[in-house]
């Protein structure tokens, strides 16, 4: 923890930019991943870019399905891409659903834009639909490290996504 950031007695102002511009991240995330789901070409090139924009060239990403389920690893934000497609590939829609973001500010960059990490905590329910079949829930936690880079500004260095939980649900049709 570094003087000045953590212990309250930093630049407030500078604190409240970073933290919604990290939180910001999050949020851009989600609809990139819906932008993705939805399988149309131009909308998967649109959440490319985002992921492009908010990750690092070389992040390191891993999602868990919880227990002893299959882990998902990839490098780099086109390697998620490839992930995130084949995973939402059974489901028409998606809806990802991301709250309460929690971050912490370890360093702000100094005076020449260099350094700045922090680390975020955020929780999903993505509601992922196949209409007239069963709707899957997915509840879970990101954990992200964050840094600060002066040509693009805060990116996404490492994240880690776990299931906490989810069920199925079958879905009827009403009046049928």
């Amino acid at each position: 923890m570094t003087a000045g950031v953590n212990d309250g007695s930093g630049d407030p102002v500078a604190i409240t930019v970073a933290t919604q511009r990290i939180e910001y991240l999050r949020k851009q995330y989600g609809l990139a991943t819906d932008l993705i789901g939805s399988k149309l070409p131009e909308n998967i090139e649109q959440g490319r870019a985002i992921y492009r924009a908010i990750f690092a060239p070389e992040v390191k990403i891993s999602a868990s399905n919880g227990g002893d389920g299959p882990t998902f690893d990839a490098v780099g934000p086109d390697a998620w891409v490839d992930v995130v497609i084949h995973a939402l590939q059974p489901f028409a829609v998606t809806q990802h659903l991301i709250g309460t973001q929690l971050v912490t500010i370890d360093t702000l960059p100094d005076s020449k834009g260099m350094g700045g990490s922090a680390s975020m905590v955020s929780y999903v329910q993505a509601w992922h639909a196949d209409p007239g079949k069963f709707v899957d829930i997915f509840i879970g936690t990101y954990s992200d490290k964050v840094a600060f880079d002066p040509h693009v500004g805060w990116h996404i260095i490492e994240m880690r996504l776990e299931k906490v939980s989810g069920h199925k649900a079958l879905v009827y049709e009403a009046g049928g």
